[in-house]
């Protein structure tokens, strides 16, 4: 018995360093940005890695950039609805709302006229 319960031990660990078991259940967020507007996002998603390379892929645009991971909360975008090109802001918070009310604050903080959120991400196990 002494030895299934060792067994049992060495697999856990393994688990734990592989990221399968408890480590895999905390999902990530990330939102990408590129000019006028452009944007993809992703959520749970088993690790940092996943969730930004799929936020870079739906954002489509050749500037795309990383502009929010979240794990355990939430990000969002604002764009000036008026000028896509013109002001945006983004946000990371522990809650959709608090994310969504600064990254609207921080779009019409430059000068954005009619700012809308465009996307966000929440990390759905937060």
């Amino acid at each position: 018995m002494a030895r299934v319960s060792h067994l049992g031990r060495v697999v856990a660990a393994a688990a734990v360093l592989l990221g399968i078991g408890t480590a895999a259940v905390q999902a990530a967020g990330a939102i990408a940005i590129g000019a006028c507007g452009a944007y993809g996002y992703a959520y749970d998603r088993p690790n940092f890695v996943q969730a930004e390379a799929a936020a870079l892929r739906r954002c489509g645009a050749h500037d795309c950039r990383l502009v929010a991971t979240v794990r355990r909360g939430c990000a969002a975008f604002a764009v000036d609805a008026k000028d896509l090109c013109g002001a945006h802001g983004y946000a990371v918070a522990p809650r959709l709302a608090r994310a969504q009310n600064a990254a609207l604050k921080q779009c019409y903080a430059h000068g954005g006229k009619d700012c809308v959120v465009r996307a966000f991400a929440c990390d759905a196990r937060h």
